[in-house]
């Protein structure tokens, strides 16, 4: 299931505060600055830096360059 839109203008890195990368088809959520994933479970965002997940270079590349990727923050 998505995550509302509402929400998604809401999150952001707990750790940087910077928007993330919403990836439904994945189900998480990711920050390019640190290349760390987040995951969500039954639509609930798993923001906590102990539970991120390190990111490697093909997985980065094909976030970044996800066209269904959505931003969070005010822009998304």
């Amino acid at each position: 299931m998505a995550l509302d839109s509402f929400l998604l203008e809401l999150l952001e890195d707990p750790v940087d505060h910077g928007p993330l990368l919403y990836l439904e088809g994945d189900q998480v959520l990711y920050n390019p600055r640190r290349r760390v994933a987040y995951q969500v479970l039954d639509s609930i965002p798993v923001l906590l830096p102990d539970e991120s997940s390190p990111v490697s270079d093909e997985r980065h590349d094909a976030y970044t360059k996800d066209p269904s990727a959505r931003s969070t923050g005010k822009a998304s």
